[in-house]
């Protein structure tokens, strides 16, 4: 089942550093845009891309916004993850370029930069910090421990899981009864069960080899789990059991062992990031399911100015925002806006 490159596509141009997508029932997408002052980029069916930035900041909003992670909320606000470069936080973008904080401090302690957000069905909000240390490519190692997952709920934030080897995205199962989460640099798929407003039970779903470094997951309607590599530039679909398929790569094998030994060496940096040797994926960081029926993926990335896409053979599971209220962001559906 795996795809080749040749049926990749693309969709949107001239995007700034669209790391994560979200796909809504609409054929809309929304994707992070760091042109300062930082907000997100808006792909309708048509093609052609808009902006909505964060020209309105209201009180304590910390810019330009560095949106890493974004969730769609009912009515057509956005959640951002803000990756800053020592301080992080969630704030929520509306349509017409207004910010507010919804939570910059965790534990009462300012928030380090955030790598991603989710919104669950009761409007709780899990959000992932993948290092404390500063800058964050120090925890670039195989022994990274630092990361953590918080849970924003009642107007609080506090960390119900840390100790984690850079916490990246993470995915609820439909029954909202399991968390996953990737684990970068220690290269883990992780699991907890999520017992009311807190997560127990930590175990490894499967533990990833040389030269996957697992960034973005979404869920397949088979039960199945579809996760994202940067570097190596691969989709990898993970079972229940642990077992790991390939369906997609786009990697440099000389490049792939420069950065491993590196890794390994505990010399990985910005660099080995911040370059890629490949056919036509610019590190690609996450992965998520649109299009009729769920059965096109879309792949957010690093290093690209486009969206790339595939229709994939196993069709995605919908998620909560799917056929959500998209209020004043419908407006961008038509071609003439």
């Amino acid at each position: 089942m795996k795809i080749d490159l040749s049926q990749i596509r693309f969709v949107g141009a001239n995007l700034k550093r669209p790391e994560c997508v979200v796909a809504h029932a609409s054929g809309l997408l929304l994707v992070p845009d760091w042109t300062d002052p930082g907000g997100i980029s808006l792909i309708p069916p048509c093609g052609k891309v808009r902006s909505i930035l964060a020209t309105r900041p209201g009180p304590g909003v910390d810019l330009p916004l560095r949106a890493n992670g974004i969730a769609l909320e009912p009515g057509g606000t956005v959640l951002i993850a803000h990756l800053g470069n020592d301080r992080g936080g969630v704030y929520r973008l509306w349509p017409d370029g207004r910010v507010e904080v919804v939570t910059d401090r965790v534990a009462g302690s300012p928030m380090p930069p955030a790598n991603f957000v989710l919104r669950d069905t009761g409007g709780r909000l899990w959000v992932t910090v993948s290092t404390t240390k500063v800058p964050r490519a120090l925890d670039y190692r195989p022994d990274a421990a630092t990361g953590f997952i918080a849970l924003h709920e009642g107007g609080e934030t506090r960390v119900v899981a840390d100790g984690l080897g850079y916490t990246n995205e993470c995915l609820l199962s439909e029954d909202e009864n399991t968390l996953w989460v990737n684990e970068t640099f220690a290269r883990r798929l992780t699991a907890f069960k999520v017992d009311g407003n807190t997560l127990t039970d930590r175990r490894v779903i499967t533990e990833f080899g040389p030269g996957t470094f697992p960034d973005g997951l979404a869920p397949a309607a088979d039960g199945s789990i579809l996760i994202t590599s940067i570097i190596s530039n691969r989709v990898l679909r993970v079972w229940p059991d642990g077992t790991i398929e390939t369906l997609l790569e786009d990697s440099n094998a000389s490049h792939l062992e420069w950065v491993e030994a590196a890794f390994q060496a505990g010399k990985m940096g910005r660099p080995h990031l911040d370059g890629i040797k490949s056919v036509c994926l610019k590190n690609i960081s996450n992965l998520s399911f649109g299009g009729p029926n769920l059965a096109t993926a879309y792949l957010g990335c690093l290093l690209g100015d486009r969206i790339a896409a595939f229709d994939c053979p196993l069709p995605g599971r919908p998620l909560p925002h799917w056929e959500c209220d998209l209020g004043p962001l419908a407006d961008h559906l038509k071609e003439s806006v």
